[in-house]
């Protein structure tokens, strides 16, 4: 029986990625050496304390996500990198990273348990690693991560290396979704997701030039927003361009129909020159771009992936600094 690859099934069926980015408040990013079992936290390398913490808190309310990370190295040394990604609140552009350099992974948990109490935690350090990018090479979760991803990580890490981008850094990741848009891909601090990523639109991304359709087709949508207002956002990148990504932003759903067939949304955003707008957007379902198909390889059941159109877009407060009008 031939293998059933849903990245493949997802491309032969024309499934939209947009709106397909998830939304935490925090990201919690432990290296651990590869292989990785299933289940992440329950790996070789895992000590019983952070598995415990790890299960403790996916049980909870706490919108919190755990992740393994890994690089060519990880499993040449002996100290653990702990990257904690952190939302604050209003209008941003992105996440707050606070990163730390254990001894011993066995005291990484001990070490997140104080960062959560918010008292002060050792090993923090600082460096000129402005960005952080993993890709999702999960192959005992799915199949695909491992097919595409492994590939795409060695080659990204040449084409970071080409374009000299020292302030970046790429990771092997374990599973953050979308396994059926791989390769797959988080940029951090940002959280802005890509599928279906080649090393042509990698650079783009990484450079942040070339030509902005692109994003079309690769672009997940932005962990910082519901899933419905992604594509609004996504329409609006495709509108101004690059220079939209210097902005800060919050959107928030106002109210949703019983079926989920309607949203209204509330989306601002600030300029870098402080000019600040903002929207209401009636999102309604897109029932030609909604698919019916199996959402990962081992799925034994079809799931319908509801996609969102932008039915309307109404101004409802504008503030533009009088120096801004210059232009």
């Amino acid at each position: 029986m031939e293998s059933f690859f849903c990245s493949d099934y997802s491309r032969q069926v024309g499934e939209e990625i947009i709106g397909s980015a998830t939304n935490y408040q925090t990201y919690i990013l432990v290296e651990c050496p590869t292989p990785w079992k299933t289940q992440a936290f329950t790996s070789k390398w895992i000590p019983d304390n952070l598995r415990d913490l790890a299960q403790k808190i996916h049980s909870s309310t706490k919108s919190i996500r755990f992740l393994l990370i890994a690089n060519d190295e990880s499993h040449r040394k002996s100290e653990t990198t702990v990257l904690i990604y952190n939302k604050p609140e209003g209008l941003i552009t992105g996440y707050q990273k606070q990163e730390f350099i254990l001894p011993d992974i066995k005291q990484v948990a001990g070490c997140i348990q104080q960062w959560l109490a918010g008292q002060k935690t050792d090993y923090q350090i600082e460096n000129n690693i402005t960005r952080d990018i993993l890709i999702c090479t999960h192959g005992s979760y799915d199949q695909c991560c491992a097919r595409y991803g492994n590939p795409f990580y060695f080659h990204a890490q040449n084409t970071i290396s080409e374009l000299q981008l020292e302030n970046t850094r790429i990771w092997k990741s374990s599973h953050f979704g979308g396994h059926r848009f791989a390769p797959t891909a988080i940029d951090l601090p940002t959280a802005r997701y890509y599928g279906k990523l080649d090393q042509d639109s990698f650079r783009a991304i990484l450079t942040r030039t070339g030509e902005i359709q692109l994003l079309e087709n690769v672009y997940r949508g932005w962990g910082i927003l519901p899933n419905a207002l992604q594509v609004l956002e996504r329409e609006i990148i495709l509108n101004q361009g690059w220079q939209w990504f210097e902005n800060k932003v919050a959107g928030k759903i106002l109210e949703k129909s019983v079926d989920n067939n309607t949203i209204l949304a509330e989306f601002s955003y600030e300029t870098p020159s402080s000019a600040f707008y903002t929207y209401q957007a009636k999102l309604v379902k897109d029932e030609v771009k909604t698919r019916v198909l199996k959402s990962s390889c081992h799925a034994t059941q079809e799931c319908v992936v509801i996609k969102y159109a932008v039915a309307s877009l109404d101004l409802v407060e504008r503030k533009i600094p009088t120096y801004a009008n210059i232009h």
